[in-house]
């Protein structure tokens, strides 16, 4: 390998195929695609939600949330995961063909950039104060940026590195938290606690459908960012079945059972709290394997925006490093926490688009044709319209839907947004307003993956 080709493989990489469609060869095993999946959905949070349905409702209640709030999940899950395997894309860059147009994308970038930024600075925070406390060394300051670097190292080297990673910390954080979940529960007969009343307030079914799906949404809508490194769209269904299914009903309902026992819904301090070490461990392990596709999906959606907004090819490893470095130093500095509320807010801007996705991918079908010609030419289509006037008009309503409260505020918006973007398209096509074919397609040009 001369040196030009080096300084390239340096600086390029493991950028991942940030703008580009995901070749043949790069494609994965799906069990290695699952097991990072499942480290999304069998995290902290998760026995979080668990111990808020179980302070608030009886077991077998909590059951019937977390079935029909998985179930909601799987389908959209499933569905962004297919058009990912398929095109190869990730969700920021398939959005420019799958209802937004060019500069909407750019849009759907940004929100993801911001989002899961922000949310990996507010986990490393986490991180740094649970270290912290756990451990009573050094400041939180310390612990952040030792966390946030590690993390963003980790996410740089790209998909591959990540999966090695899920390989170790995902069971790692299993056993350890099944030891100190044990720990807690030894003195206490599961069949008793099955059928023990909810300890806290009441929670309606509603509610804690609403929890079950929103707490997952972000990284539902993320899908394709992790499916395009798939093989066949039967993968996409292995995967999501097991992982999901799995992770909603083994770690969510350890939580239920744990918030019934300890008749709080502090399950984090519960598990933490059994043993320094241990509880060390397992809060590293925890933060390590889902704040990686925090970073990796907010690098993804920037890059897709830096280069509809200026035209410019950026590589995915500097945007990396550029947001984990502002993401560390934020929460090492305390700032970030501040920032929750806000995330929290755009959050409601986020379930619309996977319903428009879906809507335009699978039933409006503007530029399927195009997609699947370009796919067996290696390309891309030529690029759509700036604007997609019904996804805003959808993105809006869906929002709007959230911002109501009208039943899960999730799912309602996803739904009210998929329904309005398809007879908007309806409407369009029967007035002969369906777009014409690309006939000028993009050369599958830019950075290559590893």
């Amino acid at each position: 390998m001369n040196t030009q080709t080096d300084s390239r493989a340096l600086t390029v990489g493991h950028d991942d195929y940030s703008l580009v469609r995901v070749p043949e060869s790069e494609r994965r095993s799906w069990i290695s695609v699952a097991v990072q999946r499942f480290g999304q959905v069998s995290s902290f949070q998760q026995f979080m939600v668990g111990a808020i349905l179980g302070y608030g409702m009886t077991f077998w209640n909590a059951v019937i949330a977390i079935t029909i709030g998985s179930a909601l999940l799987e389908v959209i899950t499933i569905l962004l995961g297919i058009a990912g395997v398929r095109e190869g894309l990730s969700t920021s860059v398939l959005s420019r063909w799958a209802g937004f147009g060019k500069r909407g994308s750019a849009l759907v970038g940004m929100l993801v950039a911001v989002s899961l930024a922000g949310w990996f600075g507010v986990q490393n925070g986490v991180f740094a104060q649970g270290m912290h406390d756990l451990t009573g060394w050094s400041s939180e300051w310390v612990w952040a940026l030792l966390g946030g670097a590690a993390i963003t190292a980790v996410t740089t080297y790209g998909f591959r590195t990540m999966a090695w990673v899920g390989y170790l910390a995902v069971p790692a954080f299993l056993v350890l938290a099944l030891i100190s979940i044990a720990d807690a529960l030894r003195s206490h007969s599961i069949g008793d606690l099955i059928a023990s009343p909810p300890p806290g307030p009441t929670l309606s079914l509603g509610a804690g459908i609403t929890l079950v799906s929103g707490a997952f949404i972000l990284g539902a809508i993320m899908t394709p960012d992790m499916t395009r490194f798939n093989r066949r769209p039967s993968d996409v269904v292995k995967q999501t079945l097991t992982s999901v299914t799995l992770g909603q009903y083994g770690i969510g309902l350890i939580g239920v059972l744990l918030a019934h026992a300890a008749r709080t819904d502090d399950v984090v301090g519960i598990v933490v709290s059994s043993s320094g070490v241990l509880g060390t461990l397992v809060l590293a392990t925890s933060i390590l394997k889902i704040n990686d596709w925090n970073l990796y999906s907010s690098s993804l959606g920037l890059v897709n925006s830096v280069h509809v907004l200026t035209g410019r090819r950026v590589s995915r490893v500097p945007v990396t490093i550029a947001l984990g470095v502002l993401g560390t130093l934020l929460s090492a500095v305390g700032i970030v926490h501040s920032f929750a509320g806000f995330l929290t807010a755009i959050g409601m801007l986020a379930p619309p688009v996977a319903g428009i996705i879906i809507a335009e991918y699978y039933l409006v079908r503007t530029y399927r044709t195009a997609l699947e010609d370009a796919r067996l030419a290696g390309t891309l289509p030529a690029d759509p319209p700036d604007w997609a006037p019904r996804a805003l008009i959808s993105w809006v309503a869906g929002t709007a839907a959230a911002v109501a409260g009208l039943g899960s505020a999730a799912i309602t918006s996803i739904v009210v947004a998929f329904v309005v973007h398809t007879v908007l398209g309806r409407m369009s096509a029967a007035r002969g307003g369906r777009a014409a074919k690309p006939t000028t397609p993009i050369p599958a040009t830019g950075t290559k993956g590893p």
